[in-house]
């Protein structure tokens, strides 16, 4: 009974998609990496076509990166600071910030990559793919696995009902 369970949501899940708005997503800034992964999946996300890689943050659509978390969000703040507000306002934030002190279990997955919306800050999509060392021929390879997965998982839904006569 447990695994009948199992595989409906597994099914419901495989059903569900993709986040509709990573189909909005036109290009892509890609943070630097361990291993200098970046520069392969930039290299096979150009060569395949499936999505814009953009050498100006301020350009994209969307960040690829290896880690979420403080580090990252420190990041994106320098990437895209906020606007220059009221310094009484500015002030009262400064105030919830150090009081908001926020706990992440995300960091380094090793293995894990992630799109995030550069507006929402919101993941769109991730997956796990580590490479079995740290070759070039093997990040190479694994490059080319995520950018296959992403571009699977860009294609419109072919399971579109058919009537039956």
């Amino acid at each position: 009974m447990r695994l009948f369970l199992q595989f409906i949501v597994l099914s419901f899940a495989a059903l569900a998609g993709v986040n509709p708005q990573l189909t909005q997503v036109r290009s892509i800034y890609i943070l630097s990496m361990g291993s200098q992964m970046d520069q392969f999946l930039a290299n096979r996300l150009s060569r395949m076509g499936v999505i814009q890689v953009a050498a100006d943050p301020q350009s994209a659509d969307a960040i690829l990166t290896d880690r979420l978390g403080e580090g990252f969000e420190k990041r994106l703040d320098e990437l895209y600071p906020a606007p220059v507000k009221d310094e009484d306002e500015d002030a009262d934030v400064k105030k919830d910030e150090s009081a908001q002190m926020r706990a992440s279990s995300f960091g380094r997955g090793k293995g894990t990559y992630f799109i995030v919306d550069r507006k929402t800050r919101k993941v769109l999509w991730s997956i796990y793919e580590r490479p079995k060392n740290s070759g070039n021929d093997e990040l190479d390879k694994t490059a080319e696995r995520i950018v296959n997965h992403l571009k699977k998982d860009l294609k419109p839904s072919t399971q579109q009902a058919t009537p039956t006569p």
